[in-house]
């Protein structure tokens, strides 16, 4: 069965350059990023530690020296001196340690979103510039976020052979939506660039739409969406949405004081951060409230182990990090490597990472 509680088969998210050709406008082409000298000897040194996209690899390759390498690897070592320019994705940690490693270090790349990974403010403080791609894969995540609410809420089977017209009455009588959307309310946790884009869906869609949001969001970019308190979200959310930035004050948020607050049957999706839902927790609380449901993407440690206590629930669903995997996402955060070249350069970044 499709839906809440089975596992969905899917296509592989290839590496692939297709889209990366659609992407670069965004990006600026109309400054010294796109000019192409020949690379050289002497030619900055940019190493990646993760996957880039073909042709954005590519693009930098005509401009740099660009090596991959873990950054526990020998080859990582060997070339730690001459580093210029570090891109990363999710799973390089860029902390003091390694910034000792990196004399030459003059950009650090996220080839992604969230900087949760990456000790903007050390770097700072040492001259390194951070880079990111802010909204390189909203539409992937929102598109994700919204294919797991029909998951929740719509459970959907699919047949591959003939079967008796008892067994057709029974199924069609068994596999059926308690509620519609329309008759729920939508709680969106942090109202950035996905909560607004998740509210504009959930509007066209017609459920209810309530968020909570540290700034005060402009009515014209609501989407229909009202504004409450915390307490007020989790009090009257069905299904509660979880889109909050990585600043220190969000570890741990949704502990068990404010799990306490949700509706017994609520749904919890979060495709933000892991370490926003203390997990220990949040297993307490599905285990006394069997009628609830969590949809998690995100964990506290990735991969997590055995030592999950969320594992062996049946209410709760893990999936390995996928919401913003598609080629086109996939592509579009590649092109970090644009304000890489911007920053060796000598020239300003488009997209410099905020200080939290």
């Amino acid at each position: 069965m499709l839906g809440g509680r089975r596992r969905r088969s899917s296509t592989a998210c290839p590496p692939g350059p297709g889209p990366a050709i659609r992407t670069r406008k965004d990006l600026g082409r109309d400054s010294i990023a796109d000019m192409a000298p020949s690379p050289s000897d002497s030619s900055p040194l940019v190493v990646r530690t993760e996957h880039l996209d073909s042709g954005a690899e590519a693009w930098l390759e005509e401009r740099c020296r660009v090596r991959h390498a873990a950054v526990d690897s020998e080859e990582f070592a060997a070339l730690a001196s001459e580093i210029r320019g570090l891109v990363v994705r999710t799973y390089t940690r860029v902390d003091g340690q390694l910034l000792e490693r990196l004399p030459r270090l003059e950009v650090v790349a996220r080839a992604g979103v969230g900087l949760d990974n990456i000790d903007v403010a050390e770097c700072r403080a040492r001259g390194i510039e951070v880079v990111h791609t802010p909204d390189a894969n909203t539409q992937a995540v929102v598109e994700y976020v919204t294919a797991l609410l029909c998951d929740a809420l719509r459970p959907r089977l699919t047949l591959q052979e003939p079967i008796s017209g008892e067994d057709w009455s029974e199924l069609r009588e068994e596999v059926c939506g308690a509620w519609q959307m329309n008759e729920l309310i939508l709680g969106i946790l942090g109202f950035g660039r996905i909560g607004r884009r998740v509210a504009q869906v959930a509007d066209a869609i017609g459920f209810k739409t309530i968020y909570h949001d540290l700034l005060e969001i402009t009515g014209s970019e609501r989407h229909g969406a009202e504004p409450v308190s915390l307490d007020a979200l989790l009090r009257d959310s069905d299904v509660l949405t979880v889109h909050v930035d990585g600043r220190d004050a969000n570890h741990d948020l949704l502990d068990a004081a404010l799990l306490a607050k949700m509706k017994s049957d609520a749904i919890i999706l979060n495709t933000s951060r892991g370490f926003v839902i203390d997990e220990a927790a949040l297993a307490a609380w599905l285990g006394a409230n069997p009628a609830a449901l969590a949809i998690l993407d995100v964990h506290a440690e990735e991969p997590f182990t055995e030592e999950d206590p969320l594992l062996g629930l049946s209410n709760v669903h893990l999936a390995p990090h996928l919401a913003s995997r598609t080629t086109t996402a996939m592509a579009n955060m590649s092109w970090v490597v644009k304000d890489v070249w911007r920053v060796l350069e000598g020239e300003a970044p488009l997209h410099p990472a905020p200080s939290l």
